[in-house]
């Protein structure tokens, strides 16, 4: 399964967004530091569900990448826009 829909299940399952888009952002660092060829280790997220806007926003993130758990493995950059 490709790293996104893997990103997008994971998303949709802890937290039922009313919106997640998940955007593959390798491609704009291929060659730089991170870039393992794979063309799947940077992305942005943008998520809106009620349960992570109740929280502040360090609690948000830790939301979020405990979500993602061992995938956190696999992702070089992840740029997280969360409300």
């Amino acid at each position: 399964m490709a790293v996104s829909d893997e990103i997008t299940r994971r998303l949709t399952d802890a937290f039922a967004p009313t919106e997640l888009r998940v955007e593959n952002e390798s491609h704009r660092h291929a060659g730089h530091a991170g870039d393992d060829g794979s063309g799947e280790s940077h992305f942005r997220v943008l998520i809106r569900a009620p349960a992570l806007a109740a929280m502040g926003r360090v609690d948000r993130h830790r939301a979020v990448q405990k979500a993602l758990g061992d995938l956190n493995t696999r992702i070089h950059a992840l740029a997280l826009d969360i409300g």
